[in-house]
Order: C-alpha cells, then structure tokens, then sequence
C-alpha cells in the first residue's frame, strides 16, 4: 500500500490509497489524523476534511492487521472567512439567497474563503470571480429555484463592434445558443476552488426542465456548473444531483480538476449527462460516482461551425478512478466533436449496468478537424453492459442523422466534411454479463477507423439477456443479442488474447478490415 496527496485547500485534503483496488480498496482502512482523530474508509480516493489553515498534517493510514503508511502535509494560507449568514443568507430553503450569497463572493479577498454552512439555501444562478475558494459545507445545499423565468439568459452570439469577431456566451449541443445560466457560472474566470461536504440540488424534476424537453421555453436547459473559458478551477467533495441538462459542463477551458465528487440524477432525465468537457484541455477526472440516464462522461469539441472557426479540440484528459452506472455511455466521445478529439486516457475504472462502456459517436458533417486519436482505454471492469465497445460513424443525431448521406454505406467523396478515427487502444479490460453485443465497430468506408488495438481483453455474457437491442444508434441495423466482435471498415485490427465467451455465432464478425494482427 502506497499513498499520494492529490489535492490540498487551507480546510481539506484528498489522498490516493494505492493497494491494487479499483475506486474501491481491497481493504478497509483506517486514516490517523495527526494521531488525534480518525475516519474509516474503503476508496482509493479518499477525503479528509475538517483540517485548519496554514497547519502541518501527519497523516497515517493504517490496514486491519496494522500495518500502516504514513504521509504529511501543510495547509493552505487562509486569509479570511467570509459566511454567508453574516451577509444575510437565511438557509431557511424558502427565501432567495442569491443575492446574499452573491455579495459574499464579490466581496471575498485574494486567499480568502466563502463559506455556506448547514442549511438549505435557494438560489438561481451565483456567479463566480477569479482567485476564489468556495466552501459548501456538510449538511449545505444550494437549492436551484424551479421557475425556469428567474433565470439569467447567457446569448449565444454577441456581434463585435467592428462586425470582425463574435462573443460567444452561451452553448447547446455544440452550437452557440442561447442558454439559461448554470447555477453556478464561471465566465473568463482563472484559480477558483470549490470543495466541501454540501450538495447542489438543481431540482429539475419539481420544476419543467424534464417536461417538453425539445421545446425551447426561454432559452436552452441550464448545466449545474458551467464554465465558459476559465482555467485552474478544481472542484471537489461536492454532491451534484438533479440537473436540468448536462451537470457539469467546462466549455473552451483548460487546467481542471474533478476530485471525488458525486453526480445522480434520475435514470428517466433526458439530456443529463455528468460531466462533459467540450473544447478543453488538461482535465484530470478522479474518484467520481456517476449515477444517471444519459452519458456519465462525454467528451466533446462542438459540431462544424465552432470546430471550423475556433479549431479548439478536446485534448489530455485523464479519467481514472471513475465509477460509473446506469448511463447510456459509461465515457463517450462525441459526437459534438468538430474540433477534434486526442490524448485520452481512462483507466482504473469500473463501469456497471451502463448501456455501453465506451461509445465513441461521429458522422459525416463534422468536419475535416473532426479527428478522433490517442484514445487508451486500461484496466477496466464491466458489469452488466449491454455492449462494452461502440464506435458509430454513422450517428443518427441532428436534424439531417437519418438522411443518406449520413447513413449511406456506400463510400463517398473524402472532403472538407468527413471525420476521421486514428489510433484506439483497449488493453486489460474484463466485462462480465455483458448482453448485446461483444464489441461494434463501424467506420466509414471512405474514411476507415485507422487503427484499433484489443489485447489482454474477456468477455462474456449473461445467461438471460435483458432483451434484443441495437449496439448502436445508426439506422438498417437489427436488434439482437450475444453477438461477438463485429467490426467493418477498420485498416488495421489487434486482437491479441481476446476471449469471448457464450455469445451465438462466431465470436468475430470481421469485414473490411485491411489488415489484421492475432
């Protein structure tokens, strides 16, 4: 067993228990905070909270036979505390507390912290500044107001002076739109920290961001957190839950970090992604606990319009872990992916009763810039999925998805609007009670899936299938289940001690593959 600190505020810290477990231990241990006090826990990336500013911390972490690692620290410098019940917060869940809450991050110095302590606070949106730290307390929740019409309107496009440049505010599905703004809002906004114990209830079921969801009443749904070309912001502990739409959403951002944190929403909400990093860059996802009805993690870089004029792509994530169920995609990538898409790694993860493992979506129309590459996939368990791998170039979204020339397969001319995948590397992965199919790969045929590696990788299936259903979202496929690796239209495929087993037919269905290595 070896530790690692991750994260440090002036009030918290996070450390990395490495024994071998996958975003659980395999032992429950016990965390010694400088030989005082102590809490028990059985997650690699663990919390410790309580801590005060500017204090060295020994902290030792000791197993059940006793055998123990130790490691220290110092706090951060905290100038000040600003609480929001001395800016006349009530917490009392039927006053609005914007305002006050709002004062207090306006007025808070460099080095200082706002603090929201026990109790429940509506609000509508608060937004952030830079140089700040946000503490939201245990039993703290940041209650969203229902009526979608006290909401601040973020535009879509904003016309320069000169009629050269644009500003773009707000975003829906890869397009500049106009959107209602997040409960919380960071907008041009650097070295912010988010942290504690508290939740964020954006309460979309009380109100009628779920009813009617395509029809535009305002503006577009609202994200929990939204961050619009901010970098440094880390957030961490926070309980997200019930989203309008996508919970966290980082747009046109760069050096992130999510560190333990909580996100659920009802399995039925439509559009309620978890996280979804959209043109941006150094993102690290730890330790997060995904519960919910669409795709838990969603990388994307906008359709043609942003990926033409900003060429801003999606690049160095890493997600590792991660535990992720009931969603659509355990991580997807796309299909808002204009810009590109390089540089990805998830590993150390577990991915349970999601509808796919990795789901990697595009179509023609994306662009020229719309390059998928560098994707690694490691050390990954599946429970229950229906089909662990997908990639779809034949994605059936968008107004013009079920025309034929995004659901021909016939080869086309390659131009200016034809994605591309590179490099893709699966390695290491188990997938039990798996239903549908084993693995799906569809390239283009003008434009093959350029290179695709599985090795060290079992798979097998559940004696009862939940039912027959399509492995992905494309049209003229059949619904089925138990079918092994199907892959057409790749140049080169690795399969290297990839065991199938209980599927019917043949355990690989390969067509229009130039090259294969066993």
């Amino acid at each position: 067993m070896k530790l690692e600190l991750l994260f440090v505020t002036a009030r918290n810290a996070v450390i990395e228990i490495k024994d071998g477990g996958i975003y659980y231990t395999n032992n429950t241990y016990e965390i010694i905070i400088n030989g005082e006090r102590s809490v028990k826990s059985n997650l690699v990336i663990s919390s410790i909270y309580g801590l005060k500013p500017d204090t060295s911390y020994d902290i030792e972490v000791k197993d059940q036979s006793g055998k123990s690692q130790r490691i220290t620290f110092k706090t951060d410098r905290e100038f000040v505390t600003l609480d929001v019940k001395e800016f006349a917060a009530k917490g009392n869940g039927q006053e609005d507390d914007t305002l006050a809450i709002q004062a207090a991050i306006m007025a808070c110095p460099i080095e200082g912290r706002v603090y929201i302590p026990k109790g429940i606070y509506k609000i509508t949106s608060l937004f952030l500044k830079s140089d700040i730290r946000i503490e939201i307390g245990k039993d703290a929740v940041l209650m969203a107001e229902t009526n979608r019409y006290k909401y601040p309107v973020l535009p879509g496009l904003i016309e320069s002076y000169d009629e050269n440049d644009e500003y773009n505010l707000g975003t829906w599905e890869g397009n500049p739109l106009p959107m209602f703004s997040g409960i919380i809002t960071g907008l041009n906004v650097h070295n912010v920290l988010i942290y504690g114990e508290g939740t964020i209830d954006g309460r979309a079921g009380e109100g009628d961001w779920w009813e009617n969801h395509r029809l535009i009443k305002g503006a577009y749904r609202p994200r929990l957190l939204f961050l619009n070309n901010c970098s440094n912001i880390k957030v961490q502990g926070i309980k997200f839950m019930n989203s309008p739409s996508w919970t966290i959403h980082p747009y046109f951002s760069k050096d992130l970090a999510f560190i333990d944190i909580n996100i659920s929403n009802p399995w039925d909400s439509p559009n309620t992604d978890g996280l979804d990093p959209e043109s941006c860059s150094n993102v690290d996802i730890i330790g997060l606990r995904f519960s919910l009805g669409d795709d838990c993690i969603a990388l994307k870089s906008g359709k043609i319009y942003m990926g033409r004029k900003h060429k801003r792509p999606c690049e160095n994530i890493l997600i590792r872990q991660c535990y992720m169920e009931h969603g659509h995609g355990a991580v997807t990538i796309g299909s808002e992916m204009a810009g590109g898409i390089n540089n990805i790694e998830v590993r150390d993860c577990i991915f349970n009763s999601t509808d796919r493992g990795l789901r990697i979506k595009t179509r023609r129309g994306r662009g020229k810039d719309a390059v998928i590459d560098k994707v690694i996939f490691d050390n990954i368990k599946m429970k229950d999925v229906m089909t662990p791998f997908v990639v779809n170039c034949f994605y059936f979204c968008d107004p013009d998805g079920k025309t034929t020339y995004v659901q021909s397969k016939e080869k086309f001319p390659v131009d200016e609007r034809t994605p591309d995948i590179k490099s893709l590397h699966f390695t290491n992965i188990e997938c039990e009670d798996c239903h549908v199919a084993a693995a799906y790969f569809y390239g283009l045929p003008e434009q093959k899936i350029k290179e695709i590696v599985m090795e060290n990788i079992n798979i097998n299936y559940a004696k009862d299938p939940v039912k027959l259903d399509v492995p992905a979202m494309t049209c003229d496929i059949e619904p089925c289940s138990k079918l092994g690796v199907f892959a057409t239209n790749v140049e080169k495929l690795t399969l290297k001690n990839v065991n199938i087993r209980g599927q019917e037919g043949e355990p690989f269905i390969l067509e229009q593959i130039d090259q294969i290595e066993r």
